[in-house]
C-alpha cells in the first residue's frame, strides 16, 4: 500500500518518471526474482543448521 501511495505521489509530481517506473517495475522484479529465491534456501539452510545444533538442548531440557 505504501508502495502504490507513493507511486500516487510521484505521479502527481512527475508523471513521466511515473510511468518509466511503472513499466520497468516488472522487468526490475523479474531481475531480482533469483536473488530472492537464493536468499529463502540460503535462510532455510542456516535454518536447518540452527535446529540440528540446537536438537541436543531440547532433548535434555525435555529430561
Amino acid at each position: 500500500m505504501v508502495k502504490f501511495l507513493l507511486w500516487c505521489i510521484l505521479l502527481v509530481v512527475c508523471w513521466p518518471l511515473a510511468l518509466v517506473a511503472l513499466i520497468l517495475f516488472p522487468f526490475i522484479w523479474l531481475i531480482l526474482l533469483p536473488f530472492r529465491l537464493v536468499g529463502i534456501a540460503v535462510g532455510s539452510a542456516f535454518f536447518i543448521v540452527r535446529e540440528i545444533f540446537m536438537l541436543p538442548a531440547r532433548v535434555i531440557r525435555a529430561l
